[in-house]
Protein backbone atom coordinates (compact mmCIF):
# COMPACT_ATOMS: atom_id res chain seq x y z
CA UNK A 1 0.00 0.00 0.00
CA UNK A 2 1.42 3.39 -1.02
CA UNK A 3 2.30 5.82 1.77
CA UNK A 4 2.75 8.71 -0.66
CA UNK A 5 0.97 11.96 0.10
CA UNK A 6 -0.30 13.43 -3.17
CA UNK A 7 -0.05 17.19 -3.67
CA UNK A 8 -2.71 17.94 -6.24
CA UNK A 9 -1.57 20.78 -8.46
CA UNK A 10 -3.82 23.44 -9.92
CA UNK A 11 -1.82 25.11 -12.70
CA UNK A 12 -2.96 28.55 -13.86
CA UNK A 13 -1.45 29.47 -17.22
CA UNK A 14 -0.46 27.34 -20.20
CA UNK A 15 2.37 29.32 -21.76
CA UNK A 16 6.08 28.53 -21.70
CA UNK A 17 6.31 28.37 -17.91
CA UNK A 18 3.20 26.20 -17.71
CA UNK A 19 4.88 23.67 -19.99
CA UNK A 20 8.17 23.80 -18.09
CA UNK A 21 6.55 23.44 -14.68
CA UNK A 22 4.34 20.59 -15.89
CA UNK A 23 7.42 18.73 -17.08
CA UNK A 24 9.02 19.24 -13.67
CA UNK A 25 6.00 17.82 -11.86
CA UNK A 26 5.97 14.81 -14.16
CA UNK A 27 9.67 14.06 -13.63
CA UNK A 28 9.96 14.35 -9.85
CA UNK A 29 8.31 11.00 -8.94
CA UNK A 30 10.74 9.19 -11.26
CA UNK A 31 13.94 10.83 -10.03
CA UNK A 32 13.12 11.61 -6.38
CA UNK A 33 11.12 8.49 -5.51
CA UNK A 34 11.92 8.53 -1.78
CA UNK A 35 9.95 11.71 -1.14
CA UNK A 36 6.70 11.23 0.75
CA UNK A 37 4.91 14.15 -0.87
CA UNK A 38 4.50 13.74 -4.59
CA UNK A 39 2.94 16.06 -7.20
CA UNK A 40 -0.21 15.08 -9.07
CA UNK A 41 -1.36 17.04 -12.12
CA UNK A 42 -4.97 17.67 -11.11
CA UNK A 43 -6.26 20.66 -13.07
CA UNK A 44 -4.92 23.27 -15.48
CA UNK A 45 -6.51 26.60 -16.35
CA UNK A 46 -6.47 28.95 -19.32
CA UNK A 47 -9.14 31.20 -20.83
CA UNK A 48 -9.28 29.42 -24.21
CA UNK A 49 -11.14 26.14 -23.74
CA UNK A 50 -9.80 24.42 -26.84
CA UNK A 51 -6.18 25.19 -26.03
CA UNK A 52 -6.42 24.36 -22.33
CA UNK A 53 -8.14 21.05 -23.10
CA UNK A 54 -5.33 20.16 -25.49
CA UNK A 55 -2.74 21.19 -22.89
CA UNK A 56 -4.40 19.01 -20.24
CA UNK A 57 -4.35 16.01 -22.56
CA UNK A 58 -0.74 16.60 -23.61
CA UNK A 59 0.70 16.91 -20.09
CA UNK A 60 -1.63 14.54 -18.24
CA UNK A 61 -3.88 16.83 -16.16
CA UNK A 62 -7.03 15.14 -14.89
CA UNK A 63 -9.21 18.18 -15.57
CA UNK A 64 -9.22 21.72 -16.90
CA UNK A 65 -10.93 25.02 -16.15
CA UNK A 66 -11.26 28.36 -17.96
CA UNK A 67 -11.57 30.53 -14.82
CA UNK A 68 -8.77 30.59 -12.26
CA UNK A 69 -11.26 31.24 -9.48
CA UNK A 70 -12.83 27.87 -10.20
CA UNK A 71 -9.43 26.20 -9.75
CA UNK A 72 -8.95 27.79 -6.33
CA UNK A 73 -12.50 26.81 -5.30
CA UNK A 74 -11.95 23.12 -6.06
CA UNK A 75 -11.66 20.72 -3.12
CA UNK A 76 -9.39 18.42 -5.12
CA UNK A 77 -6.57 21.01 -5.43
CA UNK A 78 -3.88 21.40 -2.76
CA UNK A 79 -1.41 23.78 -4.43
CA UNK A 80 -1.83 26.62 -6.91
CA UNK A 81 0.94 27.21 -9.46
CA UNK A 82 0.79 30.74 -10.88
CA UNK A 83 2.20 30.90 -14.43
CA UNK A 84 0.42 34.05 -15.56
CA UNK A 85 1.52 37.63 -16.38
CA UNK A 86 2.83 39.67 -13.46
CA UNK A 87 -0.25 41.87 -13.08
CA UNK A 88 -2.31 38.84 -12.01
CA UNK A 89 0.11 37.37 -9.44
CA UNK A 90 -1.17 39.29 -6.42
CA UNK A 91 -4.89 38.71 -6.97
CA UNK A 92 -4.47 34.99 -7.63
CA UNK A 93 -1.98 34.41 -4.80
CA UNK A 94 -4.03 36.25 -2.20
CA UNK A 95 -7.19 34.38 -3.17
CA UNK A 96 -5.32 31.07 -3.07
CA UNK A 97 -3.86 31.83 0.36
CA UNK A 98 -7.27 32.78 1.73
CA UNK A 99 -8.54 29.43 0.45
CA UNK A 100 -5.74 27.64 2.31
CA UNK A 101 -3.88 26.51 -0.79
CA UNK A 102 -0.12 26.15 -1.07
CA UNK A 103 1.32 28.47 -3.72
CA UNK A 104 4.15 28.26 -6.23
CA UNK A 105 4.46 31.58 -8.07
CA UNK A 106 6.47 32.50 -11.15
CA UNK A 107 8.99 35.31 -10.78
CA UNK A 108 9.05 38.17 -10.20
CA UNK A 109 6.80 37.96 -7.16
CA UNK A 110 4.80 41.02 -8.22
CA UNK A 111 5.01 44.31 -10.11
CA UNK A 112 5.72 46.43 -7.02
CA UNK A 113 6.84 46.09 -3.43
CA UNK A 114 3.34 47.08 -2.28
CA UNK A 115 1.76 44.22 -4.25
CA UNK A 116 4.43 41.83 -3.03
CA UNK A 117 3.90 42.83 0.60
CA UNK A 118 0.19 42.06 0.32
CA UNK A 119 1.09 38.62 -1.03
CA UNK A 120 3.58 37.98 1.77
CA UNK A 121 1.06 39.03 4.39
CA UNK A 122 -1.58 36.76 2.86
CA UNK A 123 0.54 33.59 2.81
CA UNK A 124 1.95 34.22 6.28
CA UNK A 125 -1.49 34.91 7.75
CA UNK A 126 -2.82 31.73 6.16
CA UNK A 127 0.27 29.72 7.09
CA UNK A 128 0.47 28.09 3.66
CA UNK A 129 3.63 26.73 2.07
CA UNK A 130 4.93 29.00 -0.67
CA UNK A 131 7.85 29.44 -3.06
CA UNK A 132 8.83 31.56 -6.06
CA UNK A 133 10.36 30.04 -9.19
CA UNK A 134 13.85 31.55 -9.22
CA UNK A 135 15.12 28.41 -10.90
CA UNK A 136 18.76 29.36 -11.47
CA UNK A 137 19.47 28.61 -7.82
CA UNK A 138 18.84 24.97 -8.77
CA UNK A 139 21.53 24.76 -11.48
CA UNK A 140 23.98 22.26 -9.92
CA UNK A 141 26.99 24.47 -10.72
CA UNK A 142 25.30 27.49 -9.10
CA UNK A 143 24.38 25.45 -6.02
CA UNK A 144 28.01 24.29 -5.86
CA UNK A 145 29.10 27.93 -6.02
CA UNK A 146 26.81 28.60 -3.04
CA UNK A 147 28.43 25.77 -1.09
CA UNK A 148 31.92 27.09 -1.86
CA UNK A 149 31.00 30.67 -0.86
CA UNK A 150 29.40 29.45 2.37
CA UNK A 151 32.51 27.38 3.16
CA UNK A 152 34.58 30.56 3.34
CA UNK A 153 37.07 29.40 0.69
CA UNK A 154 36.78 32.71 -1.18
CA UNK A 155 37.65 34.71 1.93
CA UNK A 156 36.42 38.27 2.09
CA UNK A 157 34.40 39.03 -1.06
CA UNK A 158 35.27 42.20 -2.95
CA UNK A 159 33.25 42.07 -6.19
CA UNK A 160 30.09 40.52 -7.61
CA UNK A 161 29.22 41.16 -11.25
CA UNK A 162 26.46 39.74 -13.40
CA UNK A 163 24.76 40.30 -16.72
CA UNK A 164 21.76 38.93 -18.57
CA UNK A 165 21.73 39.76 -22.27
CA UNK A 166 19.08 39.12 -24.93
CA UNK A 167 18.27 40.56 -28.36
CA UNK A 168 14.67 39.59 -29.08
CA UNK A 169 13.11 43.08 -29.05
CA UNK A 170 15.45 44.76 -31.56
CA UNK A 171 12.58 45.49 -33.92
CA UNK A 172 10.70 48.79 -33.88
CA UNK A 173 7.67 47.09 -35.48
CA UNK A 174 7.25 44.56 -32.66
CA UNK A 175 3.95 45.30 -30.89
CA UNK A 176 3.52 45.49 -27.12
CA UNK A 177 0.99 43.72 -24.94
CA UNK A 178 -1.22 40.70 -25.44
CA UNK A 179 -0.30 37.05 -25.86
CA UNK A 180 3.46 36.38 -25.82
CA UNK A 181 4.30 40.10 -25.73
CA UNK A 182 2.87 41.13 -22.36
CA UNK A 183 6.46 41.60 -21.12
CA UNK A 184 6.62 44.73 -23.30
CA UNK A 185 3.54 46.22 -21.63
CA UNK A 186 4.37 48.09 -18.40
CA UNK A 187 0.83 47.65 -17.04
CA UNK A 188 1.11 43.86 -17.29
CA UNK A 189 4.80 43.40 -16.52
CA UNK A 190 5.49 46.26 -14.10
CA UNK A 191 8.91 46.83 -15.66
CA UNK A 192 11.06 45.55 -18.49
CA UNK A 193 14.43 43.88 -18.10
CA UNK A 194 14.63 44.92 -14.44
CA UNK A 195 11.80 42.69 -13.28
CA UNK A 196 12.34 40.05 -15.95
CA UNK A 197 16.10 39.50 -16.27
CA UNK A 198 17.77 41.46 -13.48
CA UNK A 199 15.40 39.91 -10.96
CA UNK A 200 17.07 36.56 -11.67
CA UNK A 201 20.52 38.12 -11.29
CA UNK A 202 19.56 39.88 -8.06
CA UNK A 203 17.99 36.78 -6.49
CA UNK A 204 21.09 34.70 -7.26
CA UNK A 205 23.42 37.46 -6.08
CA UNK A 206 21.73 37.94 -2.71
CA UNK A 207 21.49 34.16 -2.21
CA UNK A 208 25.22 33.83 -2.86
CA UNK A 209 26.58 37.11 -1.47
CA UNK A 210 24.05 38.58 0.95
CA UNK A 211 21.84 41.65 0.92
CA UNK A 212 22.18 44.59 -1.45
CA UNK A 213 21.85 47.77 0.61
CA UNK A 214 21.88 50.57 -1.99
CA UNK A 215 21.95 51.06 -5.75
CA UNK A 216 22.72 53.60 -8.45
CA UNK A 217 21.11 52.82 -11.79
CA UNK A 218 20.29 53.96 -15.28
CA UNK A 219 17.73 52.61 -17.72
CA UNK A 220 16.93 53.19 -21.38
CA UNK A 221 13.92 52.57 -23.59
CA UNK A 222 15.26 52.47 -27.14
CA UNK A 223 11.89 52.29 -28.93
CA UNK A 224 9.65 54.95 -27.42
CA UNK A 225 6.32 53.98 -29.02
CA UNK A 226 4.84 50.68 -30.11
CA UNK A 227 1.46 49.52 -31.33
CA UNK A 228 -0.49 47.68 -28.64
CA UNK A 229 -1.76 44.28 -29.80
CA UNK A 230 -5.00 44.50 -27.85
CA UNK A 231 -6.09 47.99 -28.91
CA UNK A 232 -4.30 48.47 -32.23
CA UNK A 233 -3.25 51.93 -31.05
CA UNK A 234 0.30 53.28 -31.04
CA UNK A 235 1.17 54.31 -27.50
CA UNK A 236 4.24 55.10 -25.38
CA UNK A 237 6.41 52.21 -24.21
CA UNK A 238 6.69 52.17 -20.42
CA UNK A 239 9.17 49.35 -19.89
CA UNK A 240 12.96 49.52 -19.68
CA UNK A 241 14.76 47.87 -22.61
CA UNK A 242 18.12 48.05 -20.82
CA UNK A 243 19.28 48.62 -17.27
CA UNK A 244 22.69 49.04 -15.65
CA UNK A 245 23.31 49.45 -11.95
CA UNK A 246 26.06 49.26 -9.39
CA UNK A 247 25.58 48.68 -5.70
CA UNK A 248 26.96 47.99 -2.24
CA UNK A 249 26.38 44.63 -0.59
CA UNK A 250 25.95 44.40 3.17
CA UNK A 251 29.24 42.46 3.40
CA UNK A 252 31.16 45.43 1.95
CA UNK A 253 31.59 44.08 -1.56
CA UNK A 254 30.71 46.02 -4.72
CA UNK A 255 28.22 44.84 -7.33
CA UNK A 256 27.89 45.55 -11.04
CA UNK A 257 24.81 44.41 -12.97
CA UNK A 258 23.64 44.76 -16.58
CA UNK A 259 20.58 43.52 -18.44
CA UNK A 260 19.32 44.32 -21.91
CA UNK A 261 17.17 42.99 -24.71
CA UNK A 262 19.29 44.92 -27.20
CA UNK A 263 22.51 42.89 -27.25
CA UNK A 264 22.56 41.56 -30.80
CA UNK A 265 23.79 37.98 -30.91
CA UNK A 266 22.71 37.04 -27.38
CA UNK A 267 19.57 34.99 -26.76
CA UNK A 268 20.04 34.31 -23.04
CA UNK A 269 23.56 35.11 -21.89
CA UNK A 270 23.48 35.00 -18.10
CA UNK A 271 26.83 35.12 -16.31
CA UNK A 272 28.14 35.98 -12.88
CA UNK A 273 31.59 36.26 -11.31
CA UNK A 274 32.57 36.58 -7.66
CA UNK A 275 36.03 37.81 -6.66
CA UNK A 276 37.22 37.06 -3.13
CA UNK A 277 40.38 37.51 -1.12
CA UNK A 278 41.58 33.95 -1.75
CA UNK A 279 39.57 32.69 -4.72
CA UNK A 280 37.13 33.56 -7.49
CA UNK A 281 34.17 31.83 -9.13
CA UNK A 282 32.48 32.45 -12.46
CA UNK A 283 29.56 30.80 -14.26
CA UNK A 284 27.90 31.08 -17.68
CA UNK A 285 24.39 29.80 -18.50
CA UNK A 286 25.58 28.87 -22.00
CA UNK A 287 27.85 26.28 -20.37
CA UNK A 288 25.63 25.68 -17.39
CA UNK A 289 27.17 22.39 -16.23
CA UNK A 290 30.57 24.00 -15.81
CA UNK A 291 31.89 26.23 -13.03
CA UNK A 292 35.20 28.05 -13.31
CA UNK A 293 37.25 28.40 -10.14
CA UNK A 294 40.52 30.20 -9.34
CA UNK A 295 42.30 29.48 -6.06
CA UNK A 296 45.23 31.73 -5.15
CA UNK A 297 46.43 29.21 -2.56
CA UNK A 298 47.45 26.82 -5.37
CA UNK A 299 51.18 26.54 -6.01
CA UNK A 300 52.29 29.37 -8.28
CA UNK A 301 53.56 27.01 -10.97
CA UNK A 302 50.10 25.55 -11.53
CA UNK A 303 47.94 28.47 -10.41
CA UNK A 304 45.20 29.41 -12.86
CA UNK A 305 41.50 29.15 -13.62
CA UNK A 306 40.27 25.58 -13.43
CA UNK A 307 37.19 24.38 -15.29
CA UNK A 308 35.02 22.10 -13.15
CA UNK A 309 32.46 19.95 -14.97
CA UNK A 310 29.62 19.61 -12.47
CA UNK A 311 28.27 16.17 -13.32
CA UNK A 312 29.60 13.87 -10.58
CA UNK A 313 27.31 12.20 -8.06
CA UNK A 314 28.85 14.03 -5.10
CA UNK A 315 27.99 17.42 -6.63
CA UNK A 316 24.57 19.04 -6.05
CA UNK A 317 21.58 17.17 -7.51
CA UNK A 318 23.71 15.13 -9.94
CA UNK A 319 23.28 11.79 -8.17
CA UNK A 320 19.68 11.92 -9.44
CA UNK A 321 20.59 11.87 -13.09
CA UNK A 322 22.97 10.12 -15.42
CA UNK A 323 26.61 9.10 -15.33
CA UNK A 324 29.55 11.45 -14.59
CA UNK A 325 30.56 13.49 -17.61
CA UNK A 326 27.06 13.70 -19.10
CA UNK A 327 25.07 16.90 -18.86
CA UNK A 328 21.63 18.02 -17.81
CA UNK A 329 19.71 21.08 -19.03
CA UNK A 330 17.58 24.11 -18.23
CA UNK A 331 14.43 22.06 -17.63
CA UNK A 332 16.10 20.10 -14.83
CA UNK A 333 16.33 23.22 -12.67
CA UNK A 334 12.55 23.28 -12.43
CA UNK A 335 12.44 19.58 -11.61
CA UNK A 336 14.89 20.34 -8.80
CA UNK A 337 12.66 23.12 -7.48
CA UNK A 338 9.59 20.88 -7.49
CA UNK A 339 11.64 18.25 -5.64
CA UNK A 340 12.86 20.80 -3.12
CA UNK A 341 9.29 22.00 -2.55
CA UNK A 342 8.07 18.45 -1.97
CA UNK A 343 11.01 17.79 0.39
CA UNK A 344 10.11 20.95 2.31
CA UNK A 345 6.67 19.46 2.88
CA UNK A 346 8.29 16.24 4.09
CA UNK A 347 10.51 18.21 6.49
CA UNK A 348 8.09 20.98 7.46
CA UNK A 349 10.65 23.62 6.43
CA UNK A 350 10.27 26.58 4.04
CA UNK A 351 11.28 26.16 0.39
CA UNK A 352 13.49 29.11 -0.54
CA UNK A 353 12.98 31.51 -2.05
CA UNK A 354 9.73 32.04 -0.20
CA UNK A 355 7.44 34.97 -0.92
CA UNK A 356 9.24 36.91 1.81
CA UNK A 357 12.62 36.11 0.25
CA UNK A 358 11.36 37.17 -3.18
CA UNK A 359 10.06 40.43 -1.68
CA UNK A 360 13.70 41.35 -0.97
CA UNK A 361 14.48 41.01 -4.67
CA UNK A 362 11.41 43.15 -5.39
CA UNK A 363 12.76 45.86 -3.08
CA UNK A 364 16.03 45.98 -5.00
CA UNK A 365 14.24 46.11 -8.36
CA UNK A 366 12.07 48.98 -7.16
CA UNK A 367 15.09 50.86 -5.82
CA UNK A 368 16.86 50.36 -9.17
CA UNK A 369 13.95 51.86 -11.11
CA UNK A 370 13.61 54.74 -8.64
CA UNK A 371 17.35 55.43 -8.88
CA UNK A 372 17.21 55.52 -12.66
CA UNK A 373 14.30 57.98 -12.61
CA UNK A 374 15.86 60.26 -10.01
CA UNK A 375 19.50 59.84 -11.08
CA UNK A 376 20.45 59.32 -7.45
CA UNK A 377 21.58 56.59 -5.04
CA UNK A 378 18.68 54.74 -3.44
CA UNK A 379 18.60 52.55 -0.35
CA UNK A 380 16.87 49.22 -0.91
CA UNK A 381 15.62 48.45 2.58
CA UNK A 382 16.44 44.83 1.79
CA UNK A 383 16.88 42.37 4.65
CA UNK A 384 18.77 39.10 4.83
CA UNK A 385 17.24 36.25 2.83
CA UNK A 386 16.45 32.86 4.19
CA UNK A 387 17.53 29.56 2.64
Amino acid sequence: MSTKKPIRIGMIGTGLMGRIHSNGYNQVPHFFPEQQHTPVLQVVCSRNEASVKAFAEQWGYAAYETDWRAVIARDDVDAIDICTPNDTHAEIAIAAAEAGKMILCEKPLARTVAEGMRMVEAVEKAGVANTVWYNYRRVPAVTLAKQIVDSGKLGKIFHYRANFLQDWTINADLPQGGTALWRLDADAAGSGVTGDLLAHCIDTAMWLNGSIIDVSAMTETFVKERMHQLTGKVQPVGIDDACLFHCHFENGSLGLFEATRYARGHKALYTFEINGEHASIRWDLHDMNRMEYFDHTDESTVRGWRSILVTDGDQPYMNRWWIPGTSIGYEHTFTHQVADFMKSLDDGTPCAPTFRDALETQKVCEAVLKSARSRSWQDTGAEAMGG
